[in-house]
């Protein structure tokens, strides 16, 4: 089983560590994309500074991300797990996991993060901090998603093979990688969190941030933990319920989870 998770806007930063090595990373062959990407960030944050704010979609009060992105290349780097904070990676708590050997081992093997920059990591993988969403279009690059779209189709095809697949990822990174149309669409789980309360007497149902982040760390924790292996979208609902998750759907692959309280 593989499990896909967007990244977080909110990061630590590593400190007194030696840089990144994008070949070092999970699926080397990807390196020079890597390098790409990261050179094109590189280059837009120490040009002019209103542009690229703009690019990247921070206000005039986040100038101090376009410092970070301008060092890139020499920033010290840690392993993805201890960088990405937000409301998804508290309630994951990769770091955590370290204490449970074998959680953390299949964590390491199964769990899979998007990234506008990097393109998909493994928990352990060394980053630095960057700030680069994946619905920036970079000058000179593109559209990052569409970047990684065409450079992830085949080799992240060949590592996901027979697994099941369950996207958690957000709109902006889900477009980076979809499986081919036949069977391997066919092991692919969607998975929306949904709020439910009581408004006036009458049930209603939304999608809230912070409730859907929080659910999709909970449930990847609780994956990771179980040791459980679904092979098919089936076993995957029934794997879920047993772990104390309220899971409706199946229709195509897509499950909502329904939570009242986080």
């Amino acid at each position: 089983m593989f499990i896909f998770v967007p990244p977080s806007e909110g990061k630590a930063v590593p400190t007194d560590a030696d840089p990144v090595i994008s070949g070092s990373l999970v699926l080397p062959q990807l390196a020079a994309t890597r390098d790409a990407m990261v050179a094109a960030l590189v280059r837009l944050c120490r040009g002019p500074a209103d542009t690229a704010l703009a690019t990247l979609g921070l206000s005039d009060g986040q100038r101090g991300e376009l410092t970070r992105n301008q060092v890139l290349v020499n920033a010290p780097a840690a392993a993805a797990a201890d960088v990405y904070r937000g409301v998804l990676y508290e309630a994951l708590d990769l770091p955590g996991l370290r204490a449970d050997d074998a959680a953390y081992r299949r964590a390491e093997e199964s769990v899979l993060i998007f990234s506008g920059l990097w393109g998909v990591l493994r928990a352990q993988d060394r980053i630095p901090y960057y700030r680069c969403s994946g619905a920036v279009k970079l000058p000179g690059v593109g559209p990052v998603a569409s970047v990684w779209r065409k450079a992830l189709a085949g080799p992240l095809a060949d590592l996901v093979g027979e697994h099941l697949v369950v996207d958690l990822r957000s709109t902006a990174y889900a477009g980076m990688w979809r499986p081919a149309r036949g069977e391997a669409a066919d092991r692919v789980v969607y998975v929306r969190v949904v709020h439910e309360r009581l408004v006036g007497g009458v049930l209603k149902r939304s999608v809230v941030s912070h409730f859907n982040k929080a659910t999709k760390g909970r449930l990847v924790r609780a994956l990771v933990c179980s040791g459980a292996e679904p092979k098919t979208p089936q076993e995957f609902a029934d794997v879920v319920r047993e772990l104390g998750f309220r899971v409706e759907g199946g229709a195509a692959g897509a499950f909502d989870v329904v939570v009242a309280n986080i």
